[in-house]
């Protein structure tokens, strides 16, 4: 996936209220920017830190401007979570990720309940398996860790997967690494212990678990190659 031609390289000066960031232009100026991440961006929001903002063509946007990288100790990482989803159908696409066989369809944001969605329903020679999808900017000692703060909402997914396991479709978790220091994944109990207890639990019962890792420049955001992933 190649970022928009409008993209600038900056200088993080403070994320704050969760979705904004201030970014020291490389002129001089500062913008007050959208930080499309809800997570804590743990690891990946240091003050003085390179940045990547990218402009946005729609007028009705109070901030025209998003953070959609941060470097920390030369590793680039992708913070913009909307870019996620378009990363993993690219690679499903492509056949990078190819843990469900030959596809035949990939329908986006499926329904599963009255108050919830899934990212997608893949269709597939395996059958039909429903895949959420979790943007990991997390990693420590070379370990990527989701999440990287506490997540009831991931938890829910967790049990809605779980029970269209036991409906007799397929369920997965992708979780897309956007960054390259990580040499496996595990969820992070040291930061969500009921989320990574969930994650045991759904294992046990046929849900199945993908980390995949990207490459991050400051040009363009691909999905690699899979990573190992371990419960504990």
């Amino acid at each position: 996936m190649l970022l928009p031609e409008t993209c600038q390289t900056g200088t993080l000066l403070k994320r704050y209220q969760r979705f904004l960031a201030d970014v020291a232009l490389d002129n001089g100026s500062i913008l007050t920017v959208h930080c499309p991440n809800s997570g804590s961006m743990r690891g990946c929001s240091t003050p003085g830190s390179p940045v990547v903002i990218s402009r946005s063509d729609n007028p009705k946007r109070k901030y025209a401007w998003s953070l959609e990288m941060v470097q920390e100790q030369g590793v680039w990482i992708g913070v913009h979570t909307g870019r996620t989803n378009h990363l993993v159908h690219e690679a499903l696409r492509q056949g990078v990720i190819d843990d469900f066989g030959a596809i035949t369809t990939i329908t986006p944001e499926v329904v599963v309940s009255a108050k919830s969605r899934l990212d997608f329903l893949v269709e597939s020679e395996q059958g039909l398996t429903y895949l959420e999808v979790k943007n990991c900017s997390l990693a420590e000692q070379g370990v990527a860790y989701f999440p990287d703060a506490v997540t009831t909402r991931g938890t829910k997914h967790l049990h809605e997967l779980v029970q269209l396991r036991e409906a007799g479709f397929g369920a997965a978790v992708l979780f897309c690494i956007q960054r390259s220091d990580a040499t496996r994944c595990k969820p992070a109990i040291h930061i969500d212990q009921v989320y990574a207890e969930a994650v045991a639990w759904a294992a046990s019962r046929g849900v199945r678990f993908f980390p995949y890792q990207a490459a991050v420049t400051p040009r363009e955001i691909v999905i690699r190659r899979p990573l190992p992933f371990s419960i504990h």
